[in-house]
């Protein structure tokens, strides 16, 4: 039996239990005195396990003195410790400064977990990168109102900046959840002053204040057919189907992209892929397909291609005259 899996087991003896005496514990693990002695000292200092000694029931128990302060059954493995770190380190880096303060406590049980096992936090920092495109920045002060108003259910008095429009425009909203896509923050809300569910990019709220106020509450299933049917970060119902064909060198990559949850994708007998799928607004659409050049054409709706061609040829003008 390996160390953690006897570890685990004194969890299965002392759970359900008034007392084990010290005898039972040893013949059932199969182990020496020396060795429970060790394994009494690692759980109660090095996993915070309160395991002790009752002098009138003739054997050990598991005492939680206050279950605010223990967490009875949170246990882990030595690979369950270094998949949690991992996510930990993960977090961090897609939102250092945001969420990394409030897991630091988690972080460094975690840690003491890791080390006891043998194991090097730092080393799997150096070993987990993440790179970031197009990642915008953050005010902790928005961020973290937003959340508590979309966690506690409350209304907030926003200043949102318009970029496709350059206004600033005060409003109520009811949070309804927090969105993370292409590393950078959106809270799906109810508008009070446009009526209706819309998609806020929290870095582009200048200015925000809790209400004590209860928000507008929606059916969870209803926010995601009215926010993430169509494609991408702009919500809103299907009103079309896109139909793009990439050539086959750009086909290898992108026959194993998910574009869209209900997409349809069908490798051609050239060697071209075609991917269907629904959107309800164009603008990050188009930009995508832009970004793939010659390697790609759109076939259909109409209107599609004629935005993406007007691009193209914006494009080609701007250039000509240089």
């Amino acid at each position: 039996m390996s160390e953690i899996d006897r570890l685990y087991s004194y969890r299965t003896l002392l759970t359900g239990r008034r007392a084990v005496p010290r005898h039972e514990i040893l013949s059932k693990l199969e182990i020496s005195l020396a060795t429970f002695k060790r394994d009494l000292a690692k759980l109660r200092d090095r996993l915070n396990i309160p395991i002790v000694f009752d002098r009138d029931l003739g054997g050990y128990k598991l005492e939680i003195a206050d279950s605010r302060e223990e967490l009875p059954g949170l246990w882990f493995s030595q690979e369950e410790i270094l998949a949690l770190l991992t996510i930990q380190n993960m977090i961090g880096q897609l939102e250092p400064g945001i969420l990394g303060p409030k897991l630091k406590p988690l972080q460094k049980r975690l840690d003491d977990m890791l080390t006891s096992q043998g194991l090097s936090s730092q080393t799997l920092a150096q070993r987990v990168r993440l790179v970031h495109a197009g990642k915008r920045r953050l005010q902790l002060k928005s961020f973290e109102i937003v959340a508590k108003a979309t966690l506690e259910r409350l209304q907030l008095k926003v200043t949102h900046f318009n970029r496709q429009s350059g206004e600033s425009i005060q409003r109520v909203i009811s949070p309804q959840q927090l969105v993370h896509y292409r590393d950078n923050w959106y809270v799906d809300a109810w508008c009070h002053l446009r009526h209706g569910l819309r998609s806020f990019s929290v870095d582009a709220i200048t200015d925000c204040e809790l209400l004590e106020l209860e928000a507008k509450e929606f059916d969870p299933e209803m926010v995601r057919e009215s926010m993430q049917s169509g494609y991408g970060i702009f919500g809103g119902r299907v009103k079309d189907w896109a139909k793009i064909t990439f050539n086959a060198e750009r086909a290898r990559w992108v026959q194993n992209e998910e574009w869209h949850p209900d997409q349809i994708g069908s490798i051609n007998k050239d060697g071209t892929y075609t991917l269907e799928i629904p959107y309800s607004d164009e603008r990050e659409l188009v930009g995508d397909i832009l970004k793939y050049g010659s390697d790609v054409s759109v076939i259909s709706p109409s209107s599609l291609v004629k935005l993406v061609k007007d691009q193209l040829s914006g494009a080609i003008n701007k250039y000509s005259k240089k």
